[in-house]
């Protein structure tokens, strides 16, 4: 079925929607009565719940099976991520089914970015009411990463760190999740972190391995090359991160994002409100910050990065990484 077939189902009120709910999210956890409730209020619903690898697939299998035409994904970023790897390998973006988010998770870049606003079960309400009532939905598109390096799959997602933001998430990974904290507090503790890992390389005057920048050479589609050491380097399909964060300055018109901030930086303490707000237009490429808009770029490294949230390792510092645009996905807002 086409997406337009999809999107006029929606409207009509004759659509058929399914749900994956993974019932450890962060946030999921807290809510999960209410969450379920929700959703079986919500008649002709096909609800499937995962929390691994193999039962997202399981469910996305099961669901695409039932040729669906809104997708209902309760989850925060790194089950997301995961669930799109599954639709990427299943078919294209446009045979995809419709896409809503209900940001479930410890952390939910993607949803929040698109404008999703509320508890889950509020969402789930708002859903229910929307499908009682059709009218023209309101869509948004965005494109994800396509993180492509021979010797593995490909690896799909909106959000590419390496240097301190990889490191501050790989911290997020040791006994601070076990808190229970989520949300904007999880992500300032984390934030927090990585400057505090920052400012001790800084008066150290050495690397800690740990905390340490990361040394790349980064070629853009047009083929400048950047080579050096960064503090940290971003790559995303997002216009906004988490509490708002707009580390973005670029003006061309190429759907992802790319920030770099060099080791050899001038002024960082006054640079970062404007790297954190959107204002990094007033910083210079020769004080060490460079932003810009691409379709594609390669990284040759030999470190960790992340995607949306989940850590990887470069396989061969020889053997590019290569990061393009897919075909834009369709999500349902309310």
């Amino acid at each position: 079925m086409t997406l337009q077939a999809r999107i006029d189902r929606l409207k009509s009120g004759t659509a058929k929607t399914g749900c994956l709910l993974n019932p450890k999210g962060g946030q999921v956890r807290k809510r999960i009565e209410a969450i379920r409730q929700a959703l079986q209020q919500i008649p002709g619903m096909l609800v499937r719940e995962g929390n691994d690898a193999d039962t997202f697939k399981n469910a996305i299998d099961a669901l695409l099976q039932a040729d669906i035409d809104l997708l209902v994904i309760v989850a925060g970023d790194g089950t997301t991520h995961a669930i799109f790897g599954h639709l990427f390998a299943a078919r294209a973006p446009e045979d995809w089914p419709l896409i809503l988010i209900v940001p479930g998770g410890t952390t939910n870049m993607t949803p929040l970015d698109l404008g999703m606003q509320g508890k889950p079960e509020q969402i789930i309400q708002r859903l229910h009411a929307y499908l009682r009532k059709p009218s023209v939905p309101n869509l948004v598109q965005r494109p994800a990463l396509r993180i492509e390096q021979d010797g593995m799959n490909p690896i799909y997602g909106m959000f590419f760190a390496v240097g301190l933001v990889a490191r501050g998430v790989k911290f997020s990974r040791s006994p601070v999740k076990q808190i229970g904290i989520t949300g904007g507090i999880f992500t300032f503790l984390i934030m927090l972190r990585s400057f505090i890992g920052m400012l001790a390389n800084m008066i150290l005057g050495r690397q800690q391995s740990d905390w340490a920048p990361v040394s790349m050479t980064l070629t853009e589609a047009s083929g400048r090359i950047h080579r050096g050491t960064y503090l940290f380097a971003l790559v995303s399909a997002l216009d906004c991160l988490l509490l708002n964060i707009r580390p973005y300055w670029g003006k061309e018109p190429a759907p992802l994002h790319v920030t770099l901030v060099d080791q050899q930086h001038k002024r960082l303490w006054r640079s970062v409100w404007p790297i954190l707000s959107g204002g990094g237009a007033v910083l210079q490429e020769k004080d060490g910050y460079y932003s810009h808009n691409t379709a594609s770029l390669t990284l040759h490294m030999d470190d960790e990065y992340i995607v949306d949230g989940e850590l990887y390792r470069s396989l061969d510092p020889q053997a590019p990484l290569t990061i393009t645009a897919t075909d834009a996905v369709t999500f349902l807002v309310l």
